[in-house]
């Protein structure tokens, strides 16, 4: 009969069986609990003075867990936010051993008791228009490289795409319409599909890159000729964007990423009128709280805001009487 009590088989059982069979979890989900249980099991090891193999379930205490946790934000300098995905993926771990080994149901709540550690809210970084414009002017279009670094860039302003989405994206992804516009299918967190619209100007970049080659192939190569990473793009966008400081030294002063960008992205949205809940499907959030941070950061969004809602003799006199809007009575008259 096989130990119930040894730690590793559930280890193994959890990463294969529950996170990869049972919910099909996206990839770097499933890299982030992989790595939590490999940083864990030998901190746990060390904490007990047990070897690996020998350490049981109720060896990862409440106690080791919080120690484990202290580490974590201590010795490995990790944000509060990377301290939380990592508890997270122990409250699942407890949860899988609970529900199938019912002498473990005590060790499970205690683990699962663990809170999470209430994060600060950073503000949004974005760019301005100025510096989006300086960004995409850095690379050379007179190189074939440069033209691609370009396309991504623009790309990454024009759908708001997080650096994984783009760099899964293949050619049959993208869709062509008359008027020379067109769209791309982008798959999000947890494998969910969304469409964004793309500019004419987009899709002449992505034309070119395209052209001659398989609907199945990646739409972004490296110089190489492979497939182009998350991790490549990253470093394509703060290359970009060290070259950009010399026309807009303010630049320095701003780290920027793809997630800048798509924080950029959202945000000139929201400058130009789109309501909070097509940003929220364009982005691929699942809440529109995600998305009302864009709203809370952007000074000039509530400027106007704050414009609209003046009070006084002139604001009253400007605005007028509802019921004086011809075209607003015809539509409710119209109900």
């Amino acid at each position: 009969m096989r130990d119930q009590s040894a730690l590793g088989p559930w280890v193994k059982r959890f990463l294969l069986e529950h996170v990869v069979a049972e919910r099909n979890l996206a990839k770097n989900t499933q890299y982030s609990y992989r790595d939590t249980m490999a940083l864990l099991v030998p901190f746990a090891s060390s904490a007990t003075k047990k070897a690996v193999h020998r350490l049981s379930v109720e060896d990862v205490s409440g106690d080791v867990v919080r120690g484990f946790l202290k580490y974590l934000e201590g010795q490995r300098s990790c944000s509060v936010r990377t301290r939380n995905q990592r508890l997270a993926a122990l409250h699942a771990f407890a949860r899988f051993v609970g529900e199938r080994s019912p002498q473990h149901i005590e060790w499970c709540g205690t683990v699962r008791s663990i809170p999470f550690k209430r994060a600060e809210q950073n503000p949004v970084s974005y760019l301005e228009k100025t510096e989006l414009d300086a960004l995409l002017a850095a690379p050379d279009r007179a190189t074939s490289q440069g033209r691609r670094d370009y396309a991504i860039l623009l790309f990454l302003y024009n759908s708001g795409a997080r650096a994984s989405e783009a760099a899964g994206v293949r050619i049959g992804d993208l869709e062509w319409d008359s008027t020379g516009t067109g769209i791309v299918k982008l798959r999000g967190k947890g494998n969910k599909n969304r469409t964004c619209p793309l500019w004419a100007k987009t899709m002449d970049e992505l034309r070119l890159l395209v052209q001659g080659r398989n609907e199945e192939a990646m739409v972004f190569l490296n110089r190489y000729g492979d497939p182009i990473g998350r991790f490549g793009i990253h470093a394509l966008v703060q290359r970009h964007a060290q070259t950009a400081t010399v026309q807009l030294p303010a630049l320095k002063a701003k780290r920027v990423s793809p997630h800048v960008i798509r924080h950029t992205t959202a945000t000139h949205l929201l400058r130009a009128g789109v309501d909070i809940n097509t940003v929220r499907a364009w982005l691929g959030h699942v809440s529109v709280d995600t998305t009302n941070i864009y709203a809370e950061t952007d000074i000039e969004t509530k400027a106007k805001a704050l414009a609209a809602c003046e009070i006084g003799p002139d604001a009253r006199r400007r605005a007028g009487r509802w019921s004086d809007d011809r075209s607003l009575m015809d539509f409710l008259r119209s109900l």
